[in-house]
């Protein structure tokens, strides 16, 4: 099972993020240096991944403009001597092949995947939702698609969370197969802490055969009154083989303003340029706050 396609659903309104997001995708929001969908894709791309498909709307434009060339400033570092900047720039847009479809209707996250069948084709692929930035030493996408094709099944990302915040999320009936991956056999989505199958959750990254295709075709609006993603994975995993992996690596939810504010100073503090500086402000700005 070679995995070489990957989706990325960003065709979402980023309604937790306003006001900021009425004007800028969510996926474009900075995350130190880069936006956060550029680390999406960095880890497809260390992932094995060659060819990715975004899935827009209609005001995410600027998603396609920056991973694209820009010729007049390219031409304004290059005549400036500015080499490593002309570099950074150049680097997103050659970072990987990179496609785009709309989803013309807000139909939920199973019609936003299942848009990308024409994109797929016969081949298995993998899906990073563009609000999970997963820092690991392993891919986390890699940790998946080991699993997929050690197993000859579909794979889903999951990680244990309370039972209070279980209803955030989908949770999944499952039997180990060895640490860390488990075989699934049934799964739902968003419920109460009584109805839940696990404390595993699905947590942003699939690796899925074509044969989720006709069924999210087929699968009537759930949850929200949208096509869910998880019904449609419910009915592939009773008739094709499906493991969770429980990945090992730090997911920071960047939909919201928490998980994005953990994200921006995690990385920061990691950043050769600025991440001195910003774990002594901290310090600084700690004392002041416990002395105030």
């Amino acid at each position: 099972m070679k995995v070489r396609k990957a989706v990325i659903p960003a065709a979402g309104l980023g309604t937790r993020m306003l006001p900021a997001t009425k004007t800028v995708p969510k996926e474009m929001l900075p995350i130190v240096d880069r936006p956060a969908i550029q680390y999406i894709i960095e880890e497809a791309v260390a992932s094995g991944i060659e060819d990715i498909l975004i899935i827009t709307n209609r005001s995410k434009t600027a998603m396609d403009d920056y991973f694209d060339y820009a010729p007049e400033l390219e031409e304004t570092l290059s005549r400036s001597g500015k080499q490593g900047e002309l570099d950074i720039v150049r680097y997103s847009a050659d970072i990987a092949n990179v496609f785009y479809v709309r989803q013309k209707e807000t139909k939920g996250l199973g019609h936003a995947v299942w848009r990308a069948k024409r994109f797929v084709g016969d081949e298995p692929f993998a899906v990073l939702l563009g609000d999970d930035i997963m820092a690991g030493e392993i891919p986390v996408t890699k940790q998946l698609i080991d699993a997929a094709e050690k197993y000859g099944a579909a794979a889903i990302g999951v990680q244990k969370v309370s039972l209070d915040a279980i209803s955030r999320y989908s949770s999944v009936q499952i039997s180990m197969l060895e640490d860390r991956i488990y075989k699934v056999t049934e799964m739902n989505e968003k419920p109460s802490p009584e109805t839940a199958y696990s404390e595993f959750a699905i947590l942003g990254r699939y690796v899925l055969t074509p044969d989720i295709f006709p069924i999210l075709e087929n699968t009537s609006p759930g949850y929200a009154g949208e096509i869910q993603l998880t019904d449609g994975l419910r009915a592939l995993c009773k008739v094709s083989p499906m493991v969770a992996v429980d990945f090992i690596a730090r997911r920071y939810d960047t939909g919201n303003l928490p998980g994005y504010l953990e994200a921006t100073i995690d990385f920061a503090l990691k950043n050769p340029q600025v991440g001195s500086w910003l774990k002594e402000f901290l310090i600084e700005k700690a004392k002041t706050i416990q002395n105030s």
